[in-house]
């Protein structure tokens, strides 16, 4: 099955099936910026089309997929990492549903507490 990321970069631009993995893999990888939660690969938005360019470009200059995302990271933020590693400045947002979680589940198990409590 053809991935949407092919059809607009030519597969005969990559010398190699590596290549061509590594470019499927790297499209999955960064975030479609103008796109409600798709990949550059899933999206045929014409900023996703550069950025595929990009990515194919740097591909074939020889870059590793840590330097091409790392050049995606310092141009266009963290945010257009689909997956963004944890760190002090994002945290929060890993952390936070588990803390709403903790806090609902005490505020439960008080509530019932009181409950009874009433009830005797």
């Amino acid at each position: 099955m053809e991935n949407s990321a092919s059809k607009t970069v030519n597969s005969d631009a990559f010398q190699t099936v590596v290549n061509e993995e590594r470019f499927q893999n790297l499209t999955n990888e960064l975030r479609c910026l103008v796109c409600q939660n798709q990949t550059i690969a899933e999206s045929n938005a014409t900023l996703a089309v550069d950025l595929k360019k990009q990515v194919a470009k740097q591909i074939t200059e020889g870059k590793s997929d840590q330097e091409i995302l790392q050049f995606m990271e310092e141009r266009y933020g963290e945010f257009v990492l689909y997956n963004p590693p944890v760190s002090a400045e994002n945290s929060f947002l890993w952390l936070g549903p588990f803390v709403v979680l903790v806090i609902a589940v005490f505020i439960l198990f008080a509530a019932l507490k009181r409950q009874s409590k009433s009830k005797e």
